[in-house]
């Protein structure tokens, strides 16, 4: 008999990259050498230190038990003693700090804790789908807001008609931005909190690429003045530290919503394994020697790549932060028809941009996630091709 998965599923857009699997899988059975270039997944190994701390804990006992709800206290006041130096913002480890299974949990999980059904939330487009899925499973209702080149990739918070903003509950904000690349600037983020203020809108920022920026630090919202009164940031040791597996972060800010998700993740999840907190503790101690060596690579990497599209005639916005390249399509192609174009005749596999939204069609997102040496030989590949 069959099983029809809920209604919720309805919502969701097809799965874009089902094809794009299927033509890399056939390219690997054909022998041809691949350079994946869509995946968001660091391609260096987790530190060393980090490790150790993983194994040293592991050795202990008392990490073997269901971890506190909210966290060891050890890591949460590690991570206050972070954002006091890194971003100059007081947070109490007690109330406005909450360890998540990385941040991806903490998004959705959030959505379910504050959105009622028939809510609206404001989402950006092109996005990490996590954004509009969340909402469609809380039963709320998403009305986009489309970040371009025209806009700097900044919404215009102009545009949104006053009834929609009056019924909005959520703002969903990601700076470091995820696919464009782009840092938020101090004077958006005001922008962006006298705005939550205004229309008494809780602002979700997704801040997991904080400490991978190239062209000037990246901002916590919190810095910003009434930014507590109605944020809530979610960070990430995933992309920071080479954890991706790992699935550690946190969220912080507000406390009332910092107890909302709190409720909310009580009622579904038992909490990180407290080793890999005891870890995470650790890699955020040795921020200073790991992480500056990792902002580089990255860098000297943007540099490699985007200059050599360039240099053959490509349209690309060198990512001010992030390890993702933006990256016009040619003229007369699509979003798809370039990504199956790489995958088939070059063996490149990339993103196309409209998986991330209407207005990501004319792009495809290439990531930062392969040696130096192997994205300048995307580039020369990309070169020989026909368009």
């Amino acid at each position: 008999m069959p099983f029809p998965v809920a209604d919720r599923f309805k919502h969701l857009p097809p799965y874009l990259f089902a094809e794009i699997d299927k033509r890399k899988k056939a390219a690997v059975a054909a022998g041809h050498d691949v350079i994946n270039l869509g995946i968001g997944d660091p391609d260096t190994p987790t530190p060393k230190v980090i490790i150790d701390a993983l194994k040293e804990a592991a050795d202990d006992p008392s990490t073997h038990q269901y971890a506190l709800d909210n966290g060891d206290p050890a890591f949460r006041k590690q991570i206050a003693a972070f954002f006091k130096k890194r971003f100059k913002v007081e947070l109490d480890p007690e109330t406005e700090i909450y360890p998540t299974i990385g941040s991806k949990e903490g998004l959705a999980n959030f959505a379910f804790a504050f959105v009622n059904p028939g809510d609206i939330t404001l989402v950006p487009e092109p996005c990490y789908p996590v954004y509009r899925g969340a909402t469609y499973f809380a039963g709320g209702v998403p009305l986009y807001m489309d970040l371009t080149e025209e806009n700097d990739f900044f919404p215009d918070f102009d545009r949104i008609d006053p009834r929609d903003a009056k019924r909005a509950k959520v703002l969903w904000l990601n700076y470091p931005n995820s696919p464009t690349g782009k840092l938020a600037t101090k004077a958006f983020f005001e922008k962006a909190v006298a705005f939550a203020k205004k229309h008494e809108i809780i602002i979700l920022q997704d801040a997991a690429y904080t400490e991978m920026f190239f062209d000037g630090p990246a901002l916590s919202i919190l810095e910003i003045p009434g930014g507590k009164d109605v944020a809530l940031e979610l960070h990430s040791c995933s992309k920071t530290f080479s954890m991706t597996g790992w699935r550690a972060g946190w969220a912080c800010g507000n406390r009332e919503l910092v107890a909302g998700l709190g409720r909310m993740k009580s009622n579904v999840d038992s909490g990180i394994f407290t080793a890999v907190q005891r870890a995470a503790t650790v890699a955020l101690q040795h921020y200073d020697e790991i992480v500056p060596p990792l902002m580089a690579m990255y860098k000297q990497r943007r540099d490699t790549f985007c200059n050599g599209l360039k240099a053959i005639g490509w349209k690309v916005r060198p990512p001010e932060a992030t390890f993702y390249c933006w990256i016009r399509v040619p003229q007369g192609y699509t979003s798809t028809q370039t990504t199956m174009k790489l995958i088939d005749e070059a063996h490149i596999i990339t993103v196309p941009g409209n998986g991330f939204g209407a207005p990501g069609e004319g792009y495809v997102r290439a990531t930062l996630t392969v040696p130096e040496a192997r994205l300048a030989e995307a580039v020369d590949r990309i070169k020989k091709l026909k368009w």
